[in-house]
């Protein structure tokens, strides 16, 4: 689960791992709200229950991803402030690649 610039790594992490048979679904949540506001039946059709991992990724603070991983997972989010560098250098240093969403995909099923 991603929202924003990160959907599009998740969705690249997503290739790597369904090459290596590991199927994962991409989930795309611009806003909580919007996402609470939709009936019972839209959520549980986008968030399976019977999904037994989820991940999320958020280049900022992970506050509000824990409702949705429900335990069942792991988020990659920034939880502190002090980098400086250009941008790409910053994420790729919190580990905001395809790699690294891999290695922490797997590492969650294994």
């Amino acid at each position: 689960m991603a929202s924003g610039s990160e959907v599009n790594l998740i969705k690249k992490a997503s290739e790597v791992l369904l090459e290596e048979g590991i199927k994962a679904k991409v989930i795309s949540m611009p806003s909580f709200e919007l996402f609470e506001a939709q009936d019972e039946a839209y959520r549980s059709s986008v968030l399976d229950e019977s999904a037994k991992y989820r991940f999320a990724v958020e280049a900022g603070a992970s506050m509000g991803w824990y409702k949705y991983i429900a335990g069942k997972g792991d988020v990659l989010a920034i939880d502190r402030y002090g980098a400086s560098a250009p941008g790409n250098e910053v994420l790729s240093a919190y580990g905001f690649t395809v790699e690294e969403v891999v290695k922490r995909v797997k590492a969650l099923i294994k």
